[in-house]
């Protein structure tokens, strides 16, 4: 299978299954699960981008030194990006934008009272209630409707970039991208179930909720085919981005994953989510061995 396909495929594939497991986790599963979600994806970027596609990346550019730079300003530029609220995760559980257990009770109760954290969507804050005063936006209200039209179009441009580091990755190798695309998706995930609950408590029905979050997905895939074929005339630039890449992965788990584990402090929670960390390190070292010996 030529490199184009295996990227279309993983795009492609990679962006149903997360939207699709986002649905069924965000309406049958209970809250709890969520954190146990995020704990393995912390492992998964982690794993993925230190063990796999920083070195590949430090191997083609053949400098320590260059690629580890490119890297810090890679993370230093997703801050600021994040600063200028262009692009923004909720994945934590307590945040009420993306509070499953604050959703589905909006859901039901036909009233929705956020009070969005520092790290909520920037189109969630823009209509959540001010300290001391303001008012509830309703479900399938107006500005509830503006929210998720905010939150797709964000999703879409994020799902844009995921593509293009998918891209990079399998330009590169089949295995690398294997490990990324794997990584990519694990992190998607408890996203999209905030991103679902979203669009429900917006007003939609769940077809159509999972029908805007799948159109939404597939600007993965047009950021992947994208960048291959602009890869192609600068392959030059591969392992370049592939330290941007990188730069992604850890900027993820460590700013935007991270702080919400360290909101549960108990022994056991603290045992669990290394545990899960843990796995899904495992989980990106046993694939990428698999993929590997598989190539060759």
């Amino acid at each position: 299978m030529s490199v184009l396909m295996w990227i279309v495929l993983a795009s492609f594939v990679g962006g149903v299954i997360s939207v699709c497991a986002a649905a069924l986790v965000g309406f049958a599963a209970k809250p709890h699960t969520i954190p146990l979600l995020i704990s393995y994806s912390v492992g998964a970027l982690l794993g993925a981008s230190l063990l796999g596609v920083l070195p590949q990346a430090i191997t083609e550019i053949g400098s320590v030194e260059l690629a580890t730079s490119i890297l810090l300003a890679g993370i230093l530029g997703f801050f600021l990006l994040e600063k200028l609220v262009l692009w923004r995760h909720c994945h934590e559980v307590s945040c009420e934008a993306h509070d499953p257990v604050e959703v589905k009770r909006a859901s039901t109760a036909h009233s929705y009272r956020p009070v969005a954290p520092a790290t909520a969507p920037v189109a969630l804050q823009a209509h959540s209630l001010v300290a001391g005063g303001g008012h509830a936006h309703g479900y399938g209200s107006e500005e509830s409707m503006r929210s998720a039209s905010l939150i797709l179009i964000g999703d879409a441009f994020h799902n844009f970039v995921d593509g293009v580091l998918i891209a990079a990755a399998f330009t590169q190798s089949i295995p690398l991208g294997i490990v990324t695309a794997t990584a990519i998706v694990a992190h998607e995930i408890p996203q999209e179930v905030g991103d679902y609950l979203v669009l429900l408590h917006s007003g939609m029905s769940r077809l159509k909720a999972l029908a805007f979050n799948l159109l939404s997905s597939m600007a993965t895939l047009v950021g992947a085919v994208g960048a291959y074929f602009a890869l192609a005339s600068i392959s030059g630039a591969v392992p370049y981005l592939l330290c941007i890449a990188a730069a992604s992965m850890i900027y993820v788990a460590v700013a935007d994953l991270i702080p919400g584990l360290h909101r549960r402090a108990e022994l056991s929670a603290t045992i669990q989510q290394v545990v899960l960390i843990s796995a899904g390190i495992g989980s990106i070292v046993l694939i990428h061995h698999l993929v590997d010996g598989f190539a060759h």
